[in-house]
């Protein structure tokens, strides 16, 4: 399994942003080829959130970090959501 993790700090209700991936669980991570799935954090100091994405292979997450409507959707979505730039780490997930 490969994917990444997402960490940033808030800019926004911690609730907005559960509803911001709701929005693109159902809109494209339910038909997405490799897609496997995600868990988000939300700390104890109510501001940083932790986002672990994963995907069957490097090819399937490749996939969707190349894809031009993924960087838009980034940019006008989710991106909003946060103070200042994330955090990505990319690699295997062994267990």
């Amino acid at each position: 399994m490969y994917g990444t993790v997402m960490t940033g700090r808030l800019a926004v209700p911690f609730e907005q942003v559960e509803a911001v991936v709701a929005d693109w669980e159902s809109q494209r991570g339910a038909s997405l080829p490799g897609y496997v799935g995600q868990s988000v954090l939300r700390s104890d100091d109510g501001t940083t959130v932790v986002a672990a994405i994963r995907f069957r292979d490097r090819e399937s997450y490749a996939a969707l970090s190349d894809d031009p409507a993924q960087a838009e959707w980034w940019a006008t979505r989710m991106q909003p959501c946060f103070d200042g730039e994330v955090s990505w780490t990319d690699g295997e997930w062994t267990r």
